[in-house]
């Protein structure tokens, strides 16, 4: 996709999600091959600032439209993000494996509500409507998982 079309995509997205004008908002593509994510960003919740980093050289998902969407996602859900990522910080042990697990588990599950969430809008308000299945090409096939396992017949 072009830098137009992607702006386009992102203006869209701020303004259907209610981010803007809220919310001081601006994409930046990134153009560093080694840069090892599809998206991300940098926010100042004080300031109410946000940047949305988006891999313009080798993006590992297929459908940028659903990256943007994701991303802007996370600043939805960042209010709730910190409380939660605060509670599990004042309520378990530093470095502790109970606060390692809490944090493991809440992490997984923002992604996922995140994930489900983009996809819903997506379906919704997209143009391309294809998910990316970039992460599922690196992963392990079903048979692949239960190699080296023991039989336990």
């Amino acid at each position: 996709m072009s830098k137009e079309e992607l702006t386009a995509l992102f203006e869209k997205y701020c303004q259907k999600l209610r981010i803007t004008p809220a919310w001081d908002i601006r994409l930046e593509l990134i153009d560093d091959p080694s840069w090892p994510k599809t998206g991300d960003f940098k926010i100042d919740c004080d300031d109410r600032k946000a940047i949305l980093m988006l891999n313009a050289v080798n993006p590992k998902q297929e459908n940028l439209e659903e990256v943007i969407v994701h991303e802007l996602m996370h600043i939805k859900m960042y209010p709730l993000d910190q409380v939660t990522e605060s509670l599990i910080l004042s309520s378990f042990e530093d470095g502790s494996k109970a606060q390692d697990f809490a944090y493991r588990q809440f992490f997984t599950a923002l992604e996922q509500t995140v994930e489900e969430l983009a996809k819903c809008f997506l379906l919704e308000f997209g143009e391309k409507k294809d998910f990316s299945y970039g992460r599922c090409r690196q992963m392990k096939s079903f048979n692949e998982l239960y190699d080296g396992l023991r039989n336990i017949e």
